[in-house]
């Protein structure tokens, strides 16, 4: 089955097409200097939080003509906390409204893998309560496009603008084509995000690994027992304080500088 989005809507008349819009990624020249934005993103940070929030600022940029446009996106992963991302408090909130409703032209796109076009929202029959909200907040027309990501990840990009149909066939192309991009750079951003993830679990069970050996040689040379018997005490104190293992074994290499070497830990 494709994953290419499919185009919903009856296109709009565009003899007011937005020239800062259709220049975004019409021409090659455009679409390399996307590319390189979208790609200067990924030097930022390795957080997955901060990259889709740079991608909403730069988006937003990128589509404001005339009038702003705002951005939000939405991050579905398994088994994760969603990530919502936004260019700015008032994207942020709409984003929290839909959410609350549990639908809407970003859920639907990123639902879907579609994208949705809202030509203006006071005569919008969709998602009634949403639309109700977006009007109270002076938007007029709205644009989700799904973001093609990993298999276990579902995500979508929201254009709010305060301009009725904003969004002409021309306007959703160019914003297709630019969904497409940013596709590509958010799936070598979730690989980066996993791969610095995997760093520090790795270095983090490296260092609880470190604070027991550490701590089994101190019970050791406090009990002079066997580094088995000396596994068994911290295991056995670790479970009568109900505290983690790595945690009491921090403890007590913490304490051996403070105090003279005594038995911690009856035998």
């Amino acid at each position: 089955m494709s994953t290419e989005p499919k185009l919903t809507e009856q296109y709009l008349d565009t003899d007011n097409v937005d020239d800062a819009v259709l220049d975004a990624v019409d021409t090659e020249a455009a679409t390399r200097d996307v590319s390189a934005d979208l790609q200067g993103l990924l030097q930022q940070d390795s957080d997955i939080s901060s990259f889709l929030q740079g991608l909403a600022q730069v988006s937003a940029e990128r589509f404001s003509g005339n009038q702003p446009v705002l951005c939000s996106i939405i991050l579905d992963r398994s088994k994760r906390n969603v990530v919502v991302a936004a260019s700015s408090p008032e994207a942020a909130r709409l984003d929290e409204v839909q959410a609350g409703f549990d639908e809407g032209p970003c859920l639907e796109a990123q639902r879907t893998n579609t994208v949705i076009s809202v030509a203006d929202v006071r005569s919008e029959r969709r998602w009634p309560g949403y639309m109700a909200a977006v009007r109270e907040f002076g938007m007029r027309s709205v644009l989700a496009l799904p973001l093609t990501l990993q298999s276990e990840a579902a995500a979508a990009m929201n254009l709010y603008t305060s301009t009725p149909e904003a969004f002409g066939p021309a306007e959703i192309e160019a914003a297709r084509r630019y969904a497409e991009l940013a596709s590509k750079v958010g799936v070598i951003a979730l690989r980066l995000a996993a791969y610095s993830e995997n760093v520090e679990h790795l270095q983090a069970a490296m260092e609880s690994r470190t604070a027991i050996d550490i701590a089994i040689g101190v019970v050791m040379g406090q009990n002079r027992c066997s580094q088995e018997e000396a596994f068994a005490i911290l295991r056995k104190a670790s479970s009568h304080r109900n505290v983690k293992l790595r945690v009491l074994a921090e403890e007590l290499v913490a304490s051996v500088g403070r105090q003279s070497a005594s038995t911690v830990f009856d035998t």
